[in-house]
């Protein structure tokens, strides 16, 4: 089942892996996807009463916990599978949360050669001071402070070593659990396993491209140009690489510190504010988002001002989909619930074909609770909420940019009321969004829409009789080829083929019985019991026919 991938050099990562989750109640999972190996050497890892324990722990506890003993891309992946509101239940998706991204410090040493291969120097002649002390240490790099020649206080984000090929080997393993599990678990295919590796491939790797979130933070901050109250930190490209990166280091509180803003003279309401439209804007104005702002992303600086740190993570809208965003919120305002199904339709992607009318149903029954609800005094974050829960319950799932945008409003939202308990997210959006629909259905944007369409008509339109010549010379030149490719036809072919033999079987079985009969009636021969031994056997071998013959049907289901 899983072919050369693990009988060569991912072999030993398997057998870990079965082995946890084995130790996690998983046992099942694990032979049903043809790692039943494992099995017994993961016995002998606990003893039963300590087994008997994990196993009694909730499902969601006992993923988590799993996750964490299988490492760093798998707690990456659980952050992930964090974002996903539209296929986890809520204690799923708080199980998810508490996956932390600290893990024990590489040794200095290692990571002093590994900055000098990159520097192209040792790193004490490129700085002038480098703590060999890690100021955090996460799943894919670590942080030390450091201080250039100038006296710029900076941090240096250094890759961990030799983590390259140990994610590439997880995602391997996971790319090829997605196959098996959509394969042997029918009853997971709604939460799209392949989709979701892949999805958590893209991320990973443009996580472990240190240079690539220094581009994403550039971005942003040439966004906020003329914004002080957004404090993006400075790259300094001389020192950066692919596994390295400087950036200047933030002397901030942890917005999280209430009482140390309070001691401060900081203005909560205003860092509350000026927090949730700064990533507003990004997501319903640029299209490009700061997709982990956490408390721990987030300091408050003198005078009111906010810095957010680490674009590793970050998301992405087109212009199309923020288009989306802004059509369902102004269905939901003008009570027009056929406009709201038909973005969750677009949203789902087709996969909800067969099922609209009961879709648009339930859309309706929602929609009616906001009827009246002027734009400023809507719950963002908890419609947000229903409407991923609308979608679970059709075994739907969002596109994942939109998922992300959803966990980054929910996180939002519970950051500006910690900070300020009378915040209200969508009063914070109604600006954004009363721009956003104006721009949407302004003359000039409704008069280029009509201009791309009128010329993608054209366009068509004018291709119509070089297709049409293609087409008649392959059919000329006996070139022309139909490919229909039917859902079920190879089942139904099956059938067929079944079907012939028993109507084989049935011919035969006849023909048996007409045969021993006739010869039951002839003198002479070998006799047994009495009777002609040939008839007598003929007799038999019918009997054996017919009973192959009706527990074949018996067991198709032609016997109920």
């Amino acid at each position: 089942m899983w072919d050369n991938l693990a009988v060569t050099r991912d072999l030993a990562r398997l057998q870990e892996i079965a082995a946890i989750l084995v130790r996690y109640g998983f046992g099942d999972m694990v032979r049903r996807m043809g790692l039943e190996g494992a099995l017994g050497r993961a016995g002998k890892l606990l003893p039963l009463e300590r087994l008997t324990e994990l196993v009694a722990l909730p499902a969601p506890v006992r993923v988590r916990r799993a996750l964490e003993e299988m490492g760093p891309a798998f707690v990456k992946l659980g952050q992930l599978l964090a974002t996903r509101v539209d296929l986890f239940a809520p204690e799923w998706i708080a199980e998810f949360g508490k996956l932390q991204n600290q893990v024990p410090a590489v040794p200095f040493a290692s990571i002093h050669a590994q900055m000098a291969e990159d520097l192209g120097a040792v790193p004490e002649e490129e700085f002038q001071w480098l703590d060999p002390e890690p100021l955090a240490a996460a799943s894919i790099a670590q942080v030390h402070r450091a201080r250039l020649h100038d006296g710029t206080e900076v941090v240096v984000k250094v890759r961990r070593p030799g983590i390259g090929p140990v994610v590439e080997a997880d995602l391997r393993l996971l790319q090829r659990a997605a196959q098996v599990l959509e394969k042997k678990f029918p009853e997971l295919r709604q939460f799209h396993p392949l989709g979701m590796v892949q999805q958590f491939r893209d991320s990973l790797t443009r996580e472990l491209d240190l240079a690539a979130e220094c581009r994403n933070a550039e971005r942003i901050a040439d966004s906020f140009a003329g914004h002080d109250e957004l404090v993006v930190p400075a790259v300094y490209w001389h020192y950066t690489s692919e596994r390295m990166n400087v950036q200047d280091f933030v002397d901030g509180l942890p917005v999280a510190d209430l009482a140390a803003l309070d001691a401060a003279g900081i203005d909560r309401r205003a860092i509350a504010r000026d927090g949730a439209q700064a990533i507003l804007k990004m997501m319903l104005e640029d299209g490009f988002f700061h997709a982990d702002p956490h408390p721990g992303n987030v300091f408050v600086l003198p005078g009111n001002r906010i810095a957010l740190i680490d674009y590793g993570m970050v998301g992405r809208l087109s212009r199309a989909r923020r288009a989306q965003v802004v059509s369902l919120l102004f269905g939901l305002v003008e009570h027009d619930a056929q406009r709201v199904t038909d973005v969750l339709l677009d949203w789902t992607e087709g996969e909800a074909a067969g099922n609209e009318e009961r879709i648009g149903e339930d859309v309706d029954a929602f929609v009616d609770r906001y009827h009246g609800v002027p734009l400023g005094q809507l719950d963002l974050a908890a419609m947000l909420l229903q409407i991923a829960t609308l979608l679970r319950t059709h075994h739907l799932a969002l596109p994942a940019d939109l998922a992300l945008l959803i966990k980054v409003c929910i996180t939002l939202e519970g950051m500006g009321r910690s900070l300020d308990p009378d915040f209200d997210m969508a009063r914070q959006a109604a600006p954004f969004l009363h721009r956003a629909m104006r721009a949407l259905y302004a003359p000039r944007m409704l008069a280029r829409q009509g201009m791309r369409s009128l010329g993608d008509t054209v366009g068509m339109l004018a291709a119509v009789p070089r297709d049409l010549r293609r087409l008649l010379r392959s059919a000329r030149s006996d070139k022309l080829k139909l490919h229909l490719d039917l859902e079920y036809l190879q089942q139904f072919s099956t059938q067929i083929g079944h079907s012939a033999n028993r109507l084989t079987v049935g011919v035969v079985l006849a023909a048996l019985i007409v045969g021993s009969a006739i010869t039951l009636t002839v003198e002479g021969g070998p006799t047994l019991l009495g009777l002609p031994l040939f008839g007598l056997l003929g007799f038999v071998g019918a009997a054996i026919a017919g009973a192959w013959l009706v527990l074949s049907i018996w067991r198709s289901g032609g016997g109920k």
